[in-house]
């Protein structure tokens, strides 16, 4: 299956989005990946999803909790520096771009506003769910009860060993909730950081889709960084039709 479609955004019949797999091939510029296979491989998602891919606001993801509002100078080849990008523009698809870490989909559905999110372990413990619904409500007046978000696939706590300071940094901004220890290693669920930070954000449980597939586990259908170091990315995408 090429893309991965949302049981919870499937229901609006105003949005178009999907997160993609190994079977569209790599859809980053920065992985060493001929310029001319990523180029096909955006047409080919574009015409899947149908959307007008030179439309198409990506970002150049930097692990960091910064959001940035789409504007009329964002396009295809122009990509901020940023983890995450809201609009309300009809016709402008938003990606982010992953390889283990979650790639995260908002929709308002009062306010007919989009966004996505980039969540690594960085992101996630600078709470870029919260930056990016504040922001949603600053710039938009969104209510949070009317925000539904859903997370595509990412590493698993089954797979996400990590080291002392790891441990150490999570127990300082209390997320240790977060830790579970097998053996003599910790493994992270980042999963379970993003469900408590919407919740806290006031995101109704109803409201939320994670999905619970590894992509460490699973790296012949999804790209992994944690399995292979050298990879591609996929991608989570919405557009408001």
């Amino acid at each position: 299956m090429k893309i991965i479609q949302s049981n919870l955004l499937n229901t609006f019949s105003n949005l178009i989005h999907g997160f993609t797999t190994k079977e569209v091939g790599n859809i980053a510029f920065h992985v060493s990946d001929a310029l001319s296979n990523v180029k096909n491989n955006h047409e080919n998602l574009a015409k899947i999803l149908k959307y007008d891919k030179n439309s198409l606001v990506h970002m150049k993801q930097i692990h960091s909790s910064l959001v940035h509002i789409v504007s009329k100078e964002d396009n295809f080849t122009n990509p901020r520096s940023c983890d995450a990008l809201i609009t309300d523009k009809p016709g402008t698809p938003l990606m982010v771009m992953v390889a283990d870490c979650s790639p995260i989909l908002f929709y308002d559905v009062q306010k007919k506003v989009i966004a996505v999110a980039h969540a690594g372990r960085q992101g996630a413990f600078k709470n870029i769910i919260q930056n990016t619904i504040d922001s949603m409500h600053k710039e938009f007046h969104s209510n949070t009860s009317d925000i539904y978000v859903s997370i595509g696939a990412s590493i698993g706590v089954c797979c996400y060993e990590v080291g002392s300071e790891i441990y150490d940094e999570a127990e300082e901004i209390g997320l240790l909730y977060a830790l579970q220890k097998k053996e003599n290693s910790h493994y992270l669920d980042i999963s379970e950081i993003l469900k408590k930070q919407l919740f806290n954000a006031g995101v109704k449980e109803e409201n939320i889709e994670i999905s619970k597939e590894c992509t460490c586990c699973l790296n012949s259908k999804y790209y992994s960084y944690r399995a292979q170091a050298q990879t591609g990315r996929f991608a989570g995408v919405i557009m408001l039709k």
